[in-house]
């Protein structure tokens, strides 16, 4: 152990790259959501109300993400089912 290693700059990041780090999370998911089609959110309605004919979940629990791959779309759903 050098001298620098005591005195030296944290291993830890500090909360300012974490912040920027989260920043970047939600301006990446944000123009995700400025570019999805304007459909997305009646289609996950529509998925919600099929869903609760069979299970009650929350709204909160069903994600819809649509990816752009170029030459194909690609519809993820990710539903949290009760136990």
């Amino acid at each position: 152990m050098s001298i620098f290693d005591i005195f030296g700059k944290d291993k830890e990041p500090k909360s300012a790259s974490i912040a920027k780090e989260r920043l970047k999370v939600i301006v990446a998911h944000e123009r995700r959501a400025r570019n999805a089609p304007e459909y997305l959110p009646a289609l996950q309605r529509d998925i919600l109300d099929v869903i609760r004919k069979y299970v009650q979940i929350d709204q909160d629990q069903l994600q819809i993400d649509l990816n752009d791959d170029g030459n194909c779309s690609i519809l993820e759903v990710n539903v949290n089912l009760p136990k």
